[in-house]
């Protein structure tokens, strides 16, 4: 059986930062995927699932909201191993053309206060897992190390 692309990529020098992960052709459009990675992965340790939660549930409300680009959101959501996020849009674009967007989307994250949204037992499969003080801090860190001074490094993945 063939390796999928994304396990052939050297996790070992990968650094935080926003990456092409894939495109894929759906009908009449490109669906580009990326790689949000918020932790060097094997290299720091992963963030709490409760933290990771709440910043699935603010990413996507912020991205769903965003005009200009909430026509083009499909899917923001965790990664398995802990590190990042996934974020799918409709369109083919380049790290670089989003990075303005996830500055704004953690600034949000890094800034929030009240009730999470979607945070309730009707509205959640675990609403009990959330954790919005880690949440804000792994959303500040990302945005001030990696989001506010990045470069090229950050943005395509190592060879």
């Amino acid at each position: 059986m063939n390796k999928i692309p994304s396990f052939t990529i050297d996790h070992n020098r990968l650094l935080r930062g926003i990456y092409v992960s894939r495109k894929d052709n759906v009908a009449d459009e490109v669906i580009t995927t990326f790689d949000i990675r918020m932790k060097e992965p094997n290299r720091e340790p992963a963030m709490h699932p409760g933290a990771l939660h709440t910043i699935e549930h603010l990413a996507a409300t912020y991205l769903r909201n965003d005009p200009e680009w909430k026509d083009r959101i499909v899917y923001w959501g965790p990664m398995g191993c802990l590190t990042g996020n996934y974020l799918l849009l409709r369109g083919d674009f380049t790290s670089r053309d989003i990075v303005e967007l996830m500055r704004r989307t953690f600034r949000f994250i890094a800034e929030f206060e009240g009730d999470i949204p979607g945070a309730a037992p009707r509205d959640c499969g675990n609403w009990l897992l959330h954790d919005l003080p880690m949440a804000r801090w792994e959303a500040c860190k990302y945005l001030y190390e990696v989001l506010d001074c990045i470069k090229e490094e950050n943005l395509v993945y190592p060879e």
